[in-house]
Order: structure tokens, then sequence, then C-alpha cells
């Protein structure tokens, strides 16, 4: 009768997870800004422009774009509404409207009606629903029940990431440990709700986090040689001035490398324990070493191709910085010592130390860890074996 309420206990990590989430999605930063009750966020239909108020600076762009709109949603739905789009020459930041564009803007109340309005940007919140839905759907569908725990994971990260890191970094908390231990937790979450409560998640576990911590030990001892400040870091500059002035940017810098090269650390930790596992499972009788050796040659073949994913990534968001360098003629000596640049050398490579040292713990601590479990698996079995012989 005892056995009917019995829950396994991957399933009871998966609840726990769910509480979790539902937890974070109504749980507030603590920044949020009182809401007037004199303003109202719509979505608006573009269906008329002017641009004879812009003005043409080279590539760029300044002036006013007068706008006619229709509120597609709130109470105010069909007002036509006339307002200006202010741009202020840079690309980055400024944006241009076309007939039947859709527009996030904020509807400011005077006495209960529309006094004026103010253009957020181009309305996505749509597409990008759409796109992430798409996505739940396709890792679902080719994953199947790991597929899912896979997005819960997903899902989970983004919202401890943005309602309890990113504010623990703005109350000037030490982003160091901070991310230490917020990398842990996610790391725990992310592994043990794909691998579950098991001998290969405890092994992908203790790999990831040897990584980890060899990249963030690394982090901290190259950064004061390099002599990278953390203002590097998009927007920080702006971010002291709102009221933050108190922030160890150079500290959250650091902990954004260990962060960013915690995920292809997790990566190949659980290749090498996924293929332990799958090589004990069809050969029970192999040994300890001959297991550790096993999980050293899949790390290295993964370990090859990792260094480089590494390089592309972070590549990738600087590409039009190399290209104004290279179309400049920048010797490469002033490229590699110039601090945007150093501090992208310093996240591949402190990020590869710590794929390098994640690839023999993983190997090591799986030996340990599906040898361990084997032998109890023999004893239970000889207890077993036992009791049965004492009652015939």
């Amino acid at each position: 009768m005892k056995h009917l309420f019995k829950i396994d206990n991957n399933v009871l990590f998966i609840i726990v997870l769910l509480i979790f989430i539902a937890v974070m999605l109504v749980m507030p930063t603590g920044f949020e800004k009182v809401v007037s009750s004199d303003s109202i966020r719509a979505k608006a239909l573009v269906t008329g422009t002017d641009n004879s108020l812009l003005n043409q600076h080279g590539i760029v762009k300044t002036g006013a774009q007068r706008l006619k709109l229709e509120v597609l949603d709130s109470e105010f739905k069909g007002r036509i509404i006339e307002t200006h789009n202010h741009l202020i020459g840079k690309m980055e930041m400024d944006k241009v409207f076309n007939l039947g564009d859709k527009a996030l803007v904020v509807l400011n109340l005077k006495n209960g009606d529309i006094a004026n309005t103010t253009v957020i940007d181009h309305y996505r919140t749509n597409i990008e629903i759409y796109l992430f839905a798409l996505f739940f759907i396709m890792v679902t569908v080719v994953a199947g029940k790991t597929g899912l725990k896979a997005m819960l994971s997903f899902i989970f990260t983004v919202l401890y990431l943005w309602k309890i890191l990113l504010p623990a970094f703005l109350r000037g908390w030490n982003p160091i440990l901070v991310s230490l231990a917020s990398i842990m937790i996610l790391t725990g979450v992310i592994i043990f709700s794909i691998a579950g409560i098991s001998n290969k998640g405890f092994s992908a576990f203790l790999g990831s986090m040897s990584g980890i911590v060899m990249t963030c030990a690394l982090s901290l001892t190259f950064g004061k040689y390099f002599k990278i400040h953390g203002a590097v870091l998009p927007f920080s500059e702006p971010l002291l001035y709102t009221g933050f002035p108190f922030l160890n940017l150079t500290g959250i810098f650091y902990s954004g490398i260990f962060i960013a090269s915690s995920g292809v650390i997790m990566d190949v930790a659980m290749d090498i324990a996924a293929a332990m596992h799958e090589i004990k499972e069809k050969s029970p009788d192999i040994s300890t070493g001959e297991l550790v050796k096993s999980g050293l040659e899949v790390g290295r073949a993964v370990l090859g191709t990792m260094t480089t994913t590494l390089l592309l990534a972070y590549f990738g968001g600087y590409a039009s910085m190399f290209m104004l360098f290279i179309a400049m003629g920048t010797p490469v000596m002033n490229i590699v010592n110039i601090q945007y640049v150093s501090a992208e050398i310093m996240h591949t490579l402190v990020g590869s130390f710590g794929l390098v040292t994640v690839v023999p713990f993983t190997a090591f601590m799986g030996g340990l860890i599906f040898s361990h479990r084997e032998n109890e698996t023999v004893s239970a079995n000889n207890e077993e074996l036992q009791m049965a012989e004492a009652e015939v």
C-alpha cells in the first residue's frame, strides 16, 4: 500500500522545478518602476509617414519623422493619433517606420484622454513569441521527453538570470560570489533535469563545476595583468550614471567570462558522462581504468571542436569591429593590445582553459562514481541472495 504514493526522484525534481518557475514568474525584481495611471503602453499601426523633417548626414539621419498611427489595443483601440519619431544620428539606436509597420507606443494621458504619444520602437513581441513557440515545439518533437525537460531548464535559466542574478548585481552584491553560486544552481538544474538524479548526472555536474571554478580562478588571475576595466561591457557607463555608481563593473566583467563559458563546459561534461554511462551499460565488466581512458578519449575528441566553438561565438559579436580595423589598415600589434580586443582574447583563452580542465576531471569522477555504484549493486544483490538462501 505504501508504494502507491511513492514518487520517483526525477519526477519530484521536475515538480519542484515547475514550482520555482511559477514563483519566479510572479516574483518582482525589486527595481520595477511604479506604473503611472497617466500612461498606457499600446500597439499601433503606422498608417502614414512624413519624412520631410529628416536630415541626411552621410549614412545617418537626424531630425524627426511625422507618423500617423492607429491604436490597435487598449481602451483607445481604433483611435487615430499623430506623433513624431525623433532620430539622434546613431544607427544602432534610431528607427525609421514605413507604412504598415507596427510600433510599440506609450500613450500619455491627461484628464482621461491622450495628451501626447511617445514611440518606443517597432512592435516585435508577437514574432518573438512565435519564434519561441516554434523553438519549443521543435525541441520537444525532436528530443521528446528530454526536449521538454530541456525547455523547462531553459525557461528556469532565463527567469533566474532576469529575476535573481541581475538584480543581485544591481544591489551591489559581490559579482564573483553571486555568479559562482548562481552558476552552481543553474548547472545543477540543467544537468539533473536532463540526466536525472543519477550517476551520469552527478558525474557531469562535478566535472562542470571543476571547469567553471578553474575559469573563475583564471579570470581573476589574468584579469589584473590584462588591466581591463569592466566599462568595456556594453551600456556599462550609462548604467553608472542612472544611479548605480557603486557597481563593481570589473567584477561583473570577470563574472561574465565564466558565465559565458559555463554552457560549453556543461556540454562537454555531459558528453563525457553520457558516453561513459553507455559504455558501462554495454560492458558492465569494464575496469575503472579502462572506463576512465574511454572517457578521456571522448573528451579529447569533443575538446578539439569546442575550443573553436568558443572562438566563433565570441568573434561573431565583434565581426564589425574587426572589419573596421582591417578596412583602416590597423597593424595587428595595435589590434591585439586594444582593450576591447584584449577582453575578447581573454574571454576565449580563459574559457578554453575551463574546457581543458573539465575533460580529465569528468572522466576520473565518472570512473569512480560508476565503479562505486557497481560495487553497491553487487553488494545489494549478494545480500538479497543470502536472505533468499536463509529463508529456504
